[in-house]
């Protein structure tokens, strides 16, 4: 049993299972709460946030006792030692926490995505990690998908052929939700991008740090090339297409359903037809945050690197900021990595960050 505790005690920390009334790219327990209350391997026994509405609510859903609640992260780490931590508080803070849980002697921390602003901040948490040893998901969520999971092994059996293009629909933030639509193209076709092309909403907005909407075209490293929509996509939401010689796959409506062809004999001149034919379907699937924290233990237990690592979460920060940079060029082609370790994307959820979202979306209903 590893001792946990969760930093910033919102939505994703604690109740964004409670919303969740249908399935599609989500499988409960998700969030990190629940999942820690869930799961066999851990005990939830602290959260830390500096608003004491939040910590009560926390407090009362998970049955701990309010002395097990603080309002300063480095006391709850000091007096609890926890060795396995979540941070979810807003991206504004989330560099600075990392390090001093790192600091503090955690073996694992799960954090919400984007886990840094810069990639300066990145490069310092990672060799921190090095140094110390500690393992770090990041919630880049798709990659626990069981489905996600199987189009991946697919691609990695050459069931699909030689793989020749992803392409993703995803209206959203580069920074924010952009990096789970970033992650998932380089978990699926299992390559590294090497340069992109970039065309963001405005050059207004690509002039500024803000986050920010946009498409890419990416180059990775073993010949797949992708292309992200990430302005408005219309009926297709959060859509993912991999096509290969021999195969294809399609994720819909944001993981509803998942579409597989193969191609069939018949057709014009018998040149063949390419065929739906059944995906296969898991014969369980576990709640997604079950799944990160046996990564974490496992990762804790062995040294090997969870699903979404710390260096995956840098690479699709970078890949953000570099699709930015080409739109700055004048859609010129970017290279990565990148030289300037100083850029950085705001991401669109530290806004209003001073008032938790709960309590915001509180006032705005009443």
């Amino acid at each position: 049993m590893y001792r946990a505790a969760v930093i910033g005690l919102g939505r994703m920390g604690s109740t964004f299972d409670d919303e969740i009334t249908q399935g599609g790219s989500i499988f409960l327990p998700y969030c990190h709460a629940p999942s820690y209350a869930a799961s066999p391997q851990v005990e939830l026994v602290a959260g830390a946030d500096p608003h004491p509405e939040q910590g009560a609510i926390f407090a009362r859903r998970w049955n701990l006792s309010e002395r097990r609640i603080y309002t300063d992260y480095r006391e709850m780490l000091a007096a609890e030692r926890p060795q396995i931590v979540s941070i979810c508080t807003t991206a504004r803070h989330r560099a600075e926490i990392l390090q001093d849980v790192i600091n503090a002697g955690a073996k694992a921390i799960w954090s919400e995505k984007p886990f840094t602003l810069s990639l300066a901040e990145a490069d310092a948490v990672i060799e921190l990690c090095r140094q110390k040893g500690v393992i770090v998901a990041i919630n880049c969520s798709r990659r626990w998908n069981p489905f996600m999971t199987e189009a991946r092994r697919m691609v990695q059996a050459g069931e699909l052929g030689e793989i020749l293009q992803i392409t993703t629909y995803a209206q959203c933030y580069l920074s924010h939700n952009g990096s789970h639509a970033i992650d998932a193209m380089r978990y699926l076709v299992g390559g590294d991008v090497k340069w992109v092309f970039g065309e963001m909403e405005s050059d207004e907005k690509a002039a500024t740090e803000e986050d920010l909407m946009g498409n890419g075209y990416l180059a990775f490293d073993n010949g797949v090339r992708g292309f992200l929509r990430a302005l408005p996509t219309g009926l297709a939401a959060w859509e993912f297409d991999i096509i290969g010689t021999e195969g294809r796959i399609r994720s819909l409506a944001n993981g509803l359903e998942t579409q597989c062809y193969r191609w069939v004999e018949g057709g014009l001149r018998n040149q063949g037809l390419p065929a739906r034919v059944p995906f296969s379907l898991p014969t369980s699937i576990p709640g997604m945050g079950l799944a990160v924290i046996a990564d974490l233990v496992h990762g804790i237990e062995t040294g090997t690197p969870p699903r979404c690592s710390a260096e995956d979460g840098r690479k699709s920060l970078e890949i953000a900021i570099a699709l930015r940079e080409s739109h700055r060029l004048g859609g010129r082609r970017v290279d990565l990595p990148l030289a300037d370790r100083s850029l950085r994307i705001l991401s669109v959820e530290i806004a209003q960050d001073t008032v938790p979202a709960r309590i915001r979306r509180q006032q705005a209903a009443r």
